[in-house]
């Protein structure tokens, strides 16, 4: 009995402790959003301030230009979320169930993609974008993001798809459905986990890039969450309680959205798995 017990206590407290060494930084950003400034350096380290205030939070939504740079985040992370999913579908399920000559070769090069680090692209893609009149538009930002999330999604899609028997689709095509159709109605109601596991990602991942939109984007109208967080940082100090209220507001659309797919999301992180 006491041999059983054990593991488990141990276990639980594995968990335990991993809930509580991924919390805590987040905690400690909740906790340093409503220091007061006089506190911030005085009071040393403590697990709360003896005194709290709202007055960042207030700062933040009226005195700054965050309202803007959450309202650019929020479309450009929706935006390329959408269209990735989209395209990754359509691409995902194209590799899935059709064979073509290309195919092995678009795969390899779906894979290149992935090799480059980001920096090394920034000046090409900005001297692409710039005859564009890409550059310093939220429509620029979407361009590029859907551009580099496109190919993980369509592999993570395509995992999906290989899992769903081709006899849905024939069966239904017996019965006078077209291809497309089958697509629409059969396949795509039985990836809705995947669909959401793929929302997720490209969401998170355009909400927290920071490379593109920093080298890409010139002035606060069109900045998004994390460059506005740069200006917060002067030249001489570092408004370390505005900086935090706003990272907590940031916080909440993506687990809000999140909240709202995690039924779907359990599932679409474990049905793409490879089974042995």
């Amino acid at each position: 009995m006491r041999r059983s017990i054990i593991p488990t206590i141990a276990h639980r407290l594995a968990i335990l402790c991993y809930v509580v060494f991924a919390l805590f930084p987040l905690f400690w950003l909740l906790k340093v959003s409503v220091t007061p400034n006089d506190l911030l350096y005085t009071e040393g380290v403590r697990m709360w301030p003896s005194r709290t205030t709202w007055e960042h939070y207030s700062f933040v939504l009226q005195h700054s230009d965050f309202p803007t740079f959450f309202k650019n985040s929020l479309i450009v992370s929706a935006s390329t979320a959408i269209a990735v999913t989209i395209c990754a579908s359509l691409s995902g399920y194209a590799l899935s169930r059709f064979t073509f000559r290309a195919k092995y070769w678009i795969v390899a090069l779906m894979l290149l993609t992935q090799m480059f680090p980001l920096v090394m692209l920034v000046a090409p893609i900005f001297k692409i974008l710039t005859p564009l009149h890409l550059t310093n538009s939220l429509t620029g930002l979407v361009v590029v993001y859907t551009a580099f999330n496109v190919p993980f999604a369509t592999f993570l899609m395509q995992s999906f798809f290989d899992g769903i028997p081709k006899d849905l689709e024939e069966a239904a095509m017996i019965d006078g459905a077209t291809q497309f159709t089958a697509f629409r109605q059969i396949i795509l109601p039985l990836t809705l986990p995947g669909i959401a596991a793929t929302l997720g990602f490209v969401f998170t991942a355009a909400w927290s890039e920071l490379l593109f939109a920093l080298m890409l984007i010139n002035g606060n109208q069109a900045a998004t969450f994390p460059v506005g967080l740069l200006t917060f940082v002067s030249k001489f100090s570092v408004d370390f309680g505005q900086m935090m209220a706003a990272g907590v507001m940031a916080l909440i659309p993506a687990a809000l959205f999140f909240l709202l797919i995690q039924r779907y999301l359990v599932q679409g992180l474990t049905a793409g798995a490879v089974k042995g």
